[in-house]
């Protein structure tokens, strides 16, 4: 394409005009008749169509540098990341809350960013803070250029050190400054709820690289088999929405259990709760437990071991009386599900039964018990080395083994069940449905724990391990409430998509003819859909630096 000029009289006219081939033979056709040459050089349209056009031919030549991958010596940094959760660091009123904690503080640098970075960190990576340090090299985090290591680990002290007000508190839980920004979250949210009924809580301990801090390191039962090394106990608090409350911490060597009341204790102090109803799993349930919370008249769901628990083993579930009947909606398919109450004296149970697991179960040990029956008749007696068969084998006189039928009975009654203890009023199916939800906010607790899960722990003092574990917790905080946009708009991705898709998303400055740009690359997978769902606008994909001051 190009300018081609012709006289025609006194006068010559300008014409846009393009090369076609017709016919096997080069032609011009014109596209545009510009008009009189004088009258279109008084007007500077050629000027203006000239620069357009240098503009665009430089526009493409810079883009081709992002054909195939960055060009040698381009130097790329990740955007995406921050882009994102920036937003949402302002949109739960993390960036508010972490602000307004730190004022009448002479930080000389800029704490609230150096909290973000970290918590950020947390979300694409985890790992220690010294790594963090490492990993913001890489990425376009506004307002951390001048962040050094000690300024992290002095972020992390600030988040975890006792605070003024220790109403509350006791020797194992200090009120630190992490305690009042979990509750000034709470309280920006609070018009939210009508009453906080509903809490779930869940441990994971934490095992330190280090000296473990002052109190909060001790040998203790280790999940992650290192009993060689002290560990924490950290649970995540949240509501019957799936959103966190706050995280609780205390010494490796304390039982779930023993820990359960002091924490219930201090939430309705710290939000103010009038009515709470306490849902945890079998692990959490003791006698102690219980009383204690009946003491404190707290309504309580909990999980019990229908079938360690002889007294529901042998009685409860001998109940005849029917179940009444509910169907829920599943993954797009109908479940069956009933409950009954049995109460055995002031103690009340709550029976439920899930049908379709209950056929799973049945099929499951119909599986079993078919191939233990051919494995039977070669007469393997090494089969008693396997779990799964050695529930259903008996001895005979003969030395041999043989099914035993009245085990495989027994199991059966087990089949899609399980039994709640309860000391509320609720229907049946309300206490069940209940119950349910502390399996629906399982995935948050997944999350959680992966999130809290930050290795390794060097820190040596207890406030610098608070803060540490802190930014993980506020690491989910924004992550549910990505989560939460996303639903809204009926998506769901994989967790390893996300950050995957969000590390593509790179600028790179370039320079060409004496002028600098900057190039951004295009989205990928579900990048542009999580920008969408945040309401974050990306930067345009090439634009111009200004030149250097003199």
């Amino acid at each position: 394409m190009f300018l081609r000029e012709k006289r025609i009289g006194a006068y010559s006219y300008v014409y846009l005009v393009e090369s076609v081939r017709e016919d096997g033979r080069v032609k011009q056709r014109v596209i545009k008749n510009l008009g009189r040459k004088d009258e279109v050089a008084a007007s500077g349209e050629l000027d203006r169509l000239a620069r357009s056009v240098a503009r665009l031919a430089q526009r493409t030549m810079v883009l081709s540098l992002l054909d195939g991958g960055a060009a040698p010596g381009l130097s790329p940094v990740r955007i995406g990341p921050a882009l994102l959760f920036e937003r949402l660091w302002e949109e739960t009123g993390c960036r508010a809350v972490v602000t307004a904690a730190m004022e009448g503080r002479g930080f000389e640098f800029k704490i609230e960013r150096a909290v973000f970075l970290t918590v950020l960190h947390r979300l694409m990576v985890s790992g220690s803070d010294r790594s963090a340090e490492r990993w913001r090299e890489d990425y376009r985090i506004e307002g951390t250029e001048a962040l050094e290591l000690h300024h992290l680990y002095r972020a992390m002290a600030w988040l975890g050190e006792e605070i003024a007000d220790q109403d509350g508190a006791n020797a194992r839980a200090p009120r630190r400054t992490k305690d009042a920004i979990e509750e000034a979250l709470f309280d920006r949210r609070r018009d939210l709820f009508s009453e906080l009924s509903l809490v779930f809580m869940d441990t994971t301990s934490l095992y330190f690289e280090g000296a473990g801090g002052q109190t909060l390191g001790q040998y203790g039962y280790s999940r992650d088999h290192r009993s060689d090394l002290k560990q924490m106990v950290v649970a995540a608090v949240i509501d019957g929405e799936g959103r966190p409350l706050c995280c609780e911490l205390w010494p490796g060597n304390s039982a779930d259990v023993v820990a359960l009341i002091p924490v219930i204790d201090r939430l309705r102090r710290r939000f103010g709760i009038g009515r709470v109803c306490v849902v945890a799993d079998r692990g959490m349930i003791s006698a102690a437990t219980i009383a204690a919370l009946e003491e404190r008249k707290l309504e309580y769901i909990l999980g019990v071991r229908e079938r360690s628990d002889k007294l529901v083993r042998e009685v409860v579930l001998a109940d005849k009386r029917p179940f009444n009947p509910l169907t829920l909606a599943k993954r797009g398919k109908e479940v069956d599900y009933g409950a009954k109450e049995v109460k055995l004296g002031s103690v009340r149970y709550i029976v439920c039964l899930n049908h379709a697991q209950a056929a799973k179960d049945a099929a499951d040990r119909g599986a079993i018990l078919e191939s233990l029956a051919q494995r039977l008749k070669k007469g393997d007696k090494a089969l008693v080395g396997n779990a799964g068969y050695r529930r259903y084998l008996k001895t005979e006189g003969s030395g041999g083994f043989a099914i035993d039928q009245a085990r495989v009975a027994d199991d059966a009654r087990f089949d899609g069940i399980f039994v709640l203890r309860t000391n509320t009023d609720l229907h049946p199916l309300r206490v069940m449905l209940r119950y349910k939800e502390l399996w629906m906010v399982e995935q948050v607790f997944r999350t959680a724990k992966s999130l809290l899960a930050t290795r390794p722990i060097f820190h040596k003092l207890d406030e610098t391990i608070a803060g540490h574990v802190f930014c993980s917790f506020l690491a989910l905080v924004l992550r549910k409430a990505l989560e939460d946009r996303l639903a809204a708009r009926g998506l769901k991705f994989e967790w390893a998509d996300v950050l995957r898709d969000l590390e593509r998303l790179q600028e790179i400055e370039v320079e060409q003819d004496d002028k600098r740009f900057i190039l951004r690359t295009p989205t990928t997978g579900v990048a542009g859909k999580l920008f969408n769902a945040v309401g974050v606008a990306l930067p345009p994909n090439i634009r111009e630096l200004p030149p250097p001051r003199t």
